[in-house]
């Protein structure tokens, strides 16, 4: 996991922490379990207030942050490729070139249940391939296959130039096979 990723879940954490105990301490003014009397010897103490004053800007700071990441994540997971053609703009999804590619993988026999997941960058697209195979195929052979396929069957329905094609065989099954029995 990316080190920015583990700082923004720890950030994360200590805004929620933060906003439990804020709204505590609303409730329990509002519903007046602290006495008037000490929330005015608080408010009269200047050590408090710059306190107070700080961790509002710390909550502003966090707030801002959470803000664009949730603005940047939202338009990462909506991308789109953009093509531009004699006849106009043409916007093909991510999720589309997603099922193609699980579309050409499943090509192959002796593969079982597929995921992928595609990224676009400056040289193509990299495509990432997640499956099972059957314990009787050949896994060099046949992710050779899977990778020229997906590659293939990708530029041609697309047009758009494939960089990568990476396959992670995450486990093997033994297919069974059932002997008919003769009496």
């Amino acid at each position: 996991m990316p080190l920015a990723r583990v700082f923004d879940k720890f950030l994360l954490f200590i805004y929620s922490l933060i906003v439990l105990i804020a709204t505590i301490l609303g409730i329990a003014i509002v519903i007046e379990w602290i006495p008037q009397e000490e929330l005015d010897t608080l408010y009269a103490n200047p050590g408090v207030n710059y306190a107070a004053l700080v961790a509002i800007v710390v909550l502003f700071l966090l707030s801002l942050r959470f803000l664009y990441i949730s603005l940047r994540r939202s338009r990462e997971r909506t991308g789109s490729i953009d093509q531009r053609t004699d006849f106009g703009d043409v916007r093909i999804s991510l999720e589309t070139v997603e099922n193609l590619s699980l579309k050409a993988a499943s090509r192959i026999r002796g593969v079982k249940d597929l995921r992928s997941r595609v990224r676009v960058t400056d040289s193509g697209l990299e495509i990432q391939i997640r499956t099972v195979i059957d314990g009787e195929s050949s896994i060099p052979q046949l992710t050779e296959e899977m990778q020229r396929g997906v590659k293939e069957h990708i530029e041609e329905v697309t047009g758009i130039p494939v960089s990568s094609v990476t396959v992670y065989v995450a486990n093997v099954v033994q297919t069974q096979t059932f002997k008919a029995r003769v009496e």
